[in-house]
């Protein structure tokens, strides 16, 4: 079970002074259960890959399949298999149409044949996924939240599909601190206790470095990295900054500490670990910074 990319090539604009390859000759495979983060530039053609990923866009030239499936053919099959892919976009409190909050939820679900009383359960669900009180909000207009509850709000709305794939292309854009961190912990536990695929696009290296467990590099329409986050941010600094992105804070001062002869593990995921890595460096007596 996987999103498959082979040879895919997208150029905007064909034929007009516009032309513009955002995507050449890409293979990549995203397996069920990975979560996957993805990274580079602007115009490094990430928002082209993702919108390929998810069906809204086709290629160029290439196939793209989900579970087996070519998404590229008019078929029932592929139109179905096209729901498995939900996509949060990274201003999704556009999406937002519907009178009540409830309501907006509900498209989703209520367009795939469900029961009123699978809707309503789907709701529910989905609103406790993204922390909006059911009873509080369920009849309130989405345009009468703040700017973070509508994006929770858009959020649920992908969530009650129950996709096994969800795309997030900067979800936490524009949220405090707490709110970010409460939305990707969800997303988190979404991911852990359903088995649902992530694909997380974030310019937040602090984010991609704690939750994802593969990570894609893109330069210049090319994935030029794909690995380990914690191998490529330890091992691949300078292919890092030719692709015009930079390693999570907390790599950038482990790193700056071993150039100054502290003998410090950079391979660490939060704040948190960095912290206990200097403790443990300085208590071992592992070198001296100069």
């Amino acid at each position: 079970m996987s999103i498959k990319l082979s040879n895919v090539t997208y150029t905007y604009g064909i034929g007009t002074p516009f032309e513009k390859t955002a995507l050449y000759d890409t293979d990549v495979e995203i397996h069920k259960g990975e979560f996957v983060g993805i990274i580079g530039h602007t115009g490094s053609g990430k928002s082209t890959l993702v919108q390929i990923l998810n069906g809204l866009i086709k290629p160029t030239a290439g196939t793209v399949t989900v579970d087996g499936t070519d998404i590229g053919k008019k078929t029932k099959e592929a139109m179905a298999v096209r729901h498995k892919v939900g996509m949060v976009f990274q201003y999704p409190e556009y999406q937002l149409f519907e009178e009540t909050i409830a309501k907006d939820i509900a498209f989703g679900p209520r367009n795939f044949g469900l029961s009123e009383d699978e809707v309503t359960e789907r709701v529910k669900e989905a609103m406790d996924f993204v922390g909006l009180d059911y009873k509080t909000y369920a009849d309130r207009s989405p345009f009468r939240l703040s700017g973070g509850q509508m994006r929770r709000v858009a959020i649920a709305g992908v969530i009650a599909i129950h996709p096994s794939y969800l795309i997030l292309d900067e979800p936490s854009a524009g949220l405090d601190p707490i709110g970010r961190r409460e939305i990707f912990s969800e997303i988190q536990r979404w991911h852990q206790e359903k088995g649902i695929t992530v694909i997380l696009v974030s310019h937040n290296m602090d984010d991609i470095s704690r939750l994802a467990s593969r990570l894609l590099v893109l330069s210049q329409g090319h994935i030029v990295l794909d690995g380990e986050p914690l191998d490529i941010f330890a091992t691949q600094q300078r292919a890092l900054h030719d692709a015009g992105v930079s390693v999570p804070p907390v790599t950038g001062v482990l790193q700056y500490l071993q150039g100054r002869g502290l003998a410090v593990d950079d391979r660490v995921r939060t704040v948190e670990e960095g912290a206990q890595a200097i403790f443990d460096c300085l208590k071992g007596g592992k070198g001296h910074a100069h």
